[in-house]
């Protein structure tokens, strides 16, 4: 498959999104259910396909790194070729870079536990969530990677509200920066809310770049270049 532009993994063609789901087969695995988008020539990928190998490469630079920068974490991991443009294995990286650098800074976590962990509950959130859901699968990155730092489950009462908290604050900075999808500025944005929200509640020193600028927006066909704030001289 290719990087591409936002496109078809298999032809390159733009996308179609539908408001109902439809039956689709995956073009890789053959898989057969319903879903949202296929290209102009009615390819499919599902989400397990979409991003196996980026979720792998994702897991293994977090195990290994060494920075206590979230962001700078995510642009390595982005660099990759099985991080695509657009697509789910981005519901793992935003909260598995924000756990890394936790970790690095001194955040009291087993990091191989807890990537384990941020892995089985981000494969649970399948691509499209921003615009079918109401709740961009960034924000639930770094809710789960929350959920994981204080060890919050349905029934605690203050680790709770410190997960719906931090997803709250990111879903309303996402909600003024506006749409269409882009999962780059996404995923800036809601780690330049979830870092101090995080430094907050735990004094866990996490760092974050001073400014964050946007290497990948040439492979983005809906850009929205000087109206994204992490653009190149935005």
């Amino acid at each position: 498959m290719s990087m591409g532009e936002a496109n078809c993994l298999v032809c390159g063609k733009p996308l179609v999104y539908w408001e109902e789901a439809r039956s689709v087969t995956c073009q890789v695995c053959g898989r057969e259910e319903t879903g949202h988008c296929v290209c102009e020539d009615g390819h499919y990928v599902c989400n397990e396909c979409h991003r196996r190998e980026g979720v792998e490469h994702i897991l293994a630079l977090c195990s290994g790194t060494q920075s206590k920068n979230p962001v700078h974490i995510m642009i390595e991991a982005m660099g990759h070729r099985s991080i695509y443009p657009n697509g789910p294995e981005h519901h793992t990286l935003v909260g598995a870079a924000l756990l890394a650098a936790y970790a690095n800074a001194g955040g009291g976590i087993e990091l191989p536990r807890a990537l384990e962990e941020m892995r089985s509950r981000s494969m649970c959130v399948p691509g499209g969530t921003c615009g079918f859901w109401g709740c961009c699968g960034a924000a639930v990155s770094c809710g789960q990677a929350m959920s994981v730092i204080n060890g919050s489950t349905p029934m605690k009462q203050e680790a709770w509200a410190q997960c719906q908290g931090i997803t709250g604050r990111i879903l309303g900075r996402l909600a003024e920066l506006g749409g269409p999808r882009c999962c780059k500025r996404c995923g800036f944005a809601a780690l330049e809310v979830a870092v101090p929200y995080v430094r907050e509640l735990t004094g866990v020193a996490i760092e974050l770049p001073e400014r964050i600028t946007c290497g990948f927006f040439t492979r983005n066909a809906e850009c929205r270049k000087e109206e994204c704030p992490y653009y190149p001289g935005a």
